[in-house]
């Protein structure tokens, strides 16, 4: 089957079933010739968990090693709340793997609660050899949103609000998403190229890598500007990422004069999701959508 065809077929099949369901739809294929740069020899895509081991919650969590094929997977909100934003949503794991319902599936399913659709982003992991471990991810994000955009008319999607929500090492990516806009990092595929892929919003939950030196210095690849998106940010302060990434980053967008929200909590840890425990951090959810609220994101699209 010819690579166009392929991708038609995976949009049609995504839109009959998120149109059914309301929930979500076949996982859809960001690069009709492959990956840039992709060899295809880091092994096969597997679940790395082991079981009873690595619980979040008293439950497992899907550890997704070796992507090579990324993919959107598109949760549609229901249509009784549909609001018409969207949120891609990039799952954190170190760079290595992905923490794919923990900090996925279970995500979208949070925001079509609140009547956003869920935009579940798959992005390639563990860092290619040779290369920064953002740089491969990155070109997967800036392709998904401008992917977003030029379907966001078949899926019931306002171009004008569409966010970006990512954990630990997705909050490194999604921070980088929000600040690295401009300029395509790869070779420009086709029409879906030509659209912006600057997020509207951004939602950063225990973000890792955005100050590395623990100073004010930023990370080289977040590049705060005045034209950065609105963030809200949520760390512990006994998370052993450290919540001086979220500190810093929150001084950044201050200083560039962007509307900025941040939560501090002392308990917590790392890498809890949404997944509910005694820790006051279990609010985050809560706290996010009122800030989407806030925004405007959450009005009912208009006829």
């Amino acid at each position: 089957m010819q690579p166009n065809l392929k991708r038609a077929l995976a949009v049609f099949i995504m839109l009959i079933c998120s149109a059914v369901t309301g929930r979500s739809a076949e996982p859809m294929p960001l690069w009709p010739n492959g990956a840039p740069g992709e060899k295809g020899d880091i092994g096969p895509e597997s679940d790395t968990s082991k079981p009873g081991q690595g619980l979040v919650a008293g439950k497992p969590v899907i550890r997704l090693g070796n992507v090579s094929v990324p993919t959107i997977t598109l949760y549609s909100a229901p249509p009784d709340k549909d609001t018409g934003a969207a949120v891609m949503v990039c799952p954190g794991g170190g760079y290595s793997i992905l923490a794919y319902d923990l900090e996925g599936s279970e995500v979208c399913e949070w925001l079509n609660s609140i009547g956003v659709t869920g935009v579940l982003l798959k992005y390639r992991v563990p860092a290619r050899k040779g290369q920064e471990k953002f740089v491969a991810p990155l070109q997967d994000a800036q392709r998904a949103l401008g992917l977003v955009r030029f379907h966001a008319s078949e899926w019931h999607i306002d171009p004008k609000r569409l966010g970006i929500l990512g954990f630990s090492a997705g909050g490194n990516l999604s921070a980088a998403t929000s600040t690295q806009f401009e300029k395509r990092t790869y070779e420009s595929v086709d029409a879906a190229d030509q659209l912006s892929c600057r997020p509207d919003f951004t939602v950063l939950i225990y973000p890792a890598y955005l100050s590395p030196k623990l100073t004010a210095e930023l990370a080289p690849e977040i590049q705060v500007t005045s034209n950065t998106p609105p963030a809200f940010i949520c760390q512990t302060e006994d998370d052993g990422v450290h919540v001086e990434n979220s500190l810093y980053y929150y001084l950044a967008l201050k200083n560039a004069k962007v509307p900025a929200e941040m939560h501090l909590f002392a308990k917590g840890g790392h890498g809890y999701g949404l997944r509910k425990s005694a820790n006051a951090v279990s609010s985050w959810p809560s706290l996010a959508g009122e800030w989407m609220r806030g925004l405007g994101v959450l009005e009912a699209a208009k006829p």
